[in-house]
């Protein structure tokens, strides 16, 4: 099994594995502990035009600030406080990298969800493992690296690419790994913002068995 990384962009028909730590990801897999969907949309009036057709919980975010008039910014806090069938959700990365994925499979995955996603990503590849950080606008954010690397130490048994294996070694001194994504850039935004309690949370190992799969513009619990 190759197992690759990779950033922004998405390569493998096979299947990837999405991960905006900080917070998308860390977002949609909590949610989907109340939520039966989560619509991810790219564009914020397409995201309300969504939500007032599926009468939906209406979230997101731009520069890590709670987008004015949505129900609720990217917040894996604030999202636990809602309970409804739909959660519609726009953000700054991950949202729009999932648009542009085009595997068979696409999971979504974090710290919270790390053995999990790579478990069931085990179970579905047939060849190949991507493994996508959103990133900040294109560019290398630590914390998708470092969670990457995490979720790869649960595939090591593959066939690692140099990007891979240089992930899943930066990741296996947990101490360090927190202190790294605590002082990062995207944390210190989030934290100017009075969000650090999201910054800890996103932190948290495999505190939920739930795997996101993306299919068809929406996200479910992959059974």
């Amino acid at each position: 099994m190759k197992i690759s990384l990779s950033l922004d962009k998405s390569y493998s028909k096979d299947l990837s594995i999405m991960i905006d730590a900080l917070r998308a990801s860390s977002t949609i897999i909590t949610a989907l502990q109340k939520f039966k969907t989560v619509i991810p949309v790219r564009d914020i009036d397409k995201a309300k035009i969504l939500a007032e057709k599926h009468k939906a919980v209406l979230a997101g975010e731009r520069g890590g600030a709670k987008i004015k008039g949505f129900d609720t910014g990217n917040s894996p806090i604030d999202v636990k406080n809602f309970q409804e069938d739909v959660l519609v959700l726009t953000t700054t990365n991950g949202t729009r990298i999932l648009e542009n994925m085009s595997s068979n499979n696409i999971l979504i995955g974090s710290f919270l969800n790390s053995q999990n996603v790579a478990s069931k990503a085990l179970e579905l590849a047939e060849n190949h493992i991507e493994v996508v950080m959103a990133g900040v606008n294109g560019n290398f954010a630590i914390e998708d690296f470092l969670s990457a690397g995490e979720i790869i130490s649960y595939l090591k048994d593959g066939k690692l690419d140099e990007t891979a294996l240089a992930a899943m070694m930066a990741s296996s001194n947990r101490v360090e790994v927190d202190n790294a994504v605590l002082n990062s850039n995207s944390a210190s935004g989030l934290q100017a913002l009075g969000l650090g309690g999201d910054v800890e949370f996103c932190l948290k190992r495999n505190i939920y068995n739930t795997v996101p799969i993306y299919k068809d513009g929406i996200i479910k619990i992959l059974k």
